[in-house]
């Protein structure tokens, strides 16, 4: 049986793969992967970055849709900031980048 790949459109694809397009972001998405949910700080910890830099790199995730956040209190009342790695797929054949590229809203020219 022939398993079918969520449709992904050509901004999304973009976004997606500009995302990935990075070390940093790549060992974020596997520590993430490996381990779990993980806040910043412990994050930026096991990654060997800055928070400010993990957060950048963060943002780009998860507006590529990539990431999840969600703001959580610890028993002592300080707020984290806690990310894990969405369910995606990206099928990169042939036939699926040219499905992609009709949907594109990105001026060819920028």
């Amino acid at each position: 049986m022939k398993t079918k790949t969520p449709y992904v459109d050509g901004d999304q694809l973009l976004a997606a793969l500009s995302a990935l397009a990075n070390p940093h972001r790549l060992r974020i998405i596997a520590a993430l992967q490996s381990g779990g949910r993980n806040y910043v700080s412990q994050l930026a910890r096991e990654i060997g970055i800055s928070r400010p830099l993990l957060h950048l790199h963060l943002q780009k995730l998860e507006g590529a849709g990539l990431v999840t956040s969600q703001l959580e209190l610890s028993a002592d009342g300080k707020a984290l900031n806690y990310f894990e790695v969405s369910g995606f797929t990206i099928a990169l054949t042939p036939a699926a980048i040219a499905e992609a590229a009709k949907s594109l809203t990105t001026n060819p020219e920028s």
